[in-house]
């Protein structure tokens, strides 16, 4: 029995049974974070001594039946922007090296209390900012499928910890795409949940008013496990909602017989690549098979939806990057002797220009000029009444069709180095995203077939807290299909 392809529910059944233990399923995940990682590249810090006592609490909790749950001694890896206690957190920026939290967000401690083994930090773009994770100052992830090409990004260490058999799950955040296109580009699920549905306490920001923590798994019933835990309203976080969260596990099995697809024609316009468009109008054949109906839609905003998201995201990140000054925490030129500070000033300056990478130095001096005298109003505030029209044309759609479904990504995953010395083309592989994360609406993407040996998603879209309705959409899609079985050959 190979450990590392265990699901969740796979391996929660062989813990429960007495068939595997804890510690093994553990020393299944470390054996082969040192087998592959060297070629993928998806962990920044293996945090060895912690997981095995985490797996030693796991353990004892199944001996004494305590508090026994699906995620209950299963090896996971953290996005390394949550914060971990005592355990470096990076944001994979070197301004942030060393940096060790005096404390654990809110994700990571519901997900420690349900007992999961935290096998380490992965790795992402610095402060999640990119699409490809190249945008890392400590080297670049590799898809799993083809080493040569990108997994996507951010959360790009994330879904190759995952679609490796690295980790059995792991988290990630997606501001503007950073969960759903990594997932599209390696044959895993991803899940970014409605904004508010889960807490962003203790996650280190990009953009405030799109971030959403968000689950990766290898099938979407494991999706639905981490959800679950991970949702909720949390007091720290004064945007976090205060509805109850549903038992997302009762809407894995049901059909999708007489529900309703809306398709924007937005989505198939020159840039998509064919076999992408291909697979995609395959998976919406899929549904009506299933029972769906399938009909075109508008949602005619979605033109303006990346330009709006490329002005409020950089005028948010320029805002939230502004504490890493080489003062309080983070790298200094202070304590760095090659460097002679002689004001303030230049601490500032400094400590700012060698701690910072070129893409968060690009979407500072974005920000800040968006957002200076004379160009707010000019920019900002006409990006923010896109953003409202960009909703009403969700609303509207959704009081009529239950999904919106297109494809994830234009492109299929390309090649290291081809996009990193152009931001615009790097900006255009969210162009499938941006407007679900300026709504504020919960979407997923589930794998819909392959081109060659290369994975393509299927982005499902519901309305606002529909996490369920997105869950038993592509439960069904997944169990009639099957591609999330196919794992890759490394």
């Amino acid at each position: 029995m190979n450990l590392s392809d265990l699901t969740i529910q796979s391996a929660h059944e062989l813990l429960k049974a007495k068939k595997v233990s804890v510690r093994e399923l553990l020393d299944a995940s470390l054996a082969r974070i040192k087998q592959v990682d060297e070629k993928v590249h998806a962990f920044l810090l293996v945090t060895e001594t912690e997981a095995v006592k985490q797996a030693d609490r796991a353990q004892e909790r199944f001996d004494n039946n305590e508090n026994v749950n699906p995620l209950l001694g299963i090896p996971m890896a953290h996005k390394d922007v949550f914060c971990t206690e005592g355990i470096e957190t990076t944001a994979a920026s070197n301004i942030l090296k060393g940096y060790i939290p005096p404390y654990s967000s809110t994700v990571v401690k519901k997900l420690e209390k349900a007992g999961s083994v935290m096998v380490g930090k992965v790795n992402l773009d610095a402060f999640a900012h990119g699409a490809s994770t190249e945008n890392s100052d400590f080297g670049a992830s590799k898809n799993p499928y083809d080493t040569t090409r990108v997994p996507g990004g951010s959360s790009g260490g994330s879904a190759v910890a995952v679609a490796s058999g690295e980790t059995l799950f792991a988290t990630g955040t997606d501001t503007g795409g950073s969960i759903r296109l990594p997932a599209a580009f390696t044959n895993t699920v991803g899940l970014k949940p409605t904004y508010g549905r889960v807490s962003r306490y203790g996650v280190i920001a990009m953009a405030s008013s799109t971030d959403c923590p968000s689950p990766i798994a290898k099938n979407v019933t494991d999706c639905a496990l981490v959800l679950q835990a991970m949702a909720g309203h949390d007091p720290q976080d004064a945007t976090s909602s205060q509805r109850p969260v549903p038992d997302y596990t009762k809407f894995l099995g049901k059909s999708v017989k007489g529900m309703k697809i809306g398709v924007p024609k937005e989505f198939f316009v020159s840039g998509l690549d064919s076999k992408v468009e291909n697979l995609t109008r395959e998976a919406l054949k899929k549904f009506e098979e299933l029972g769906a109906s399938v009909d075109e839609v508008s949602l005619p905003s979605l033109d303006y939806a990346l330009a709006a998201y490329y002005i409020i995201q950089p005028s948010e990140v320029s805002s939230n990057l502004a504490r890493f000054d080489g003062i309080r925490y983070g790298y200094s030129v202070e304590r760095d002797d090659k460097y002679k500070a002689k004001s303030l000033y230049d601490v500032y300056a400094k400590s700012r220009s060698a701690g910072f990478g070129a893409e968060a130095k690009r979407r500072i001096m974005l920000g800040t000029y968006t957002l200076s005298a004379g160009y707010y109003d000019a920019y900002y505030k006409k990006a923010q009444a896109v953003r409202e029209l960009i909703k009403k044309d969700f609303e509207e759609v959704f009081g009529k069709y239950d999904f919106v479904m297109g494809p994830v990504s234009p492109t299929l995953p390309f090649k290291l180095g081809q996009k990193s010395d152009d931001p615009m083309a790097m900006y255009l592989a969210d162009v499938y995203t941006t407007a679900m994360s300026l709504a504020g609406v919960p979407a997923i993407s589930v794998p819909c077939g392959f081109v060659g040996n290369l994975p393509v998603g299927l982005q499902i879209t519901a309305s606002h807290f529909e996490e369920g309705k997105l869950i038993q959409a592509a439960h069904a899609y997944e169990q009639a299909t099957e591609y999330y079985k196919k794992r890759p050959g490394i």
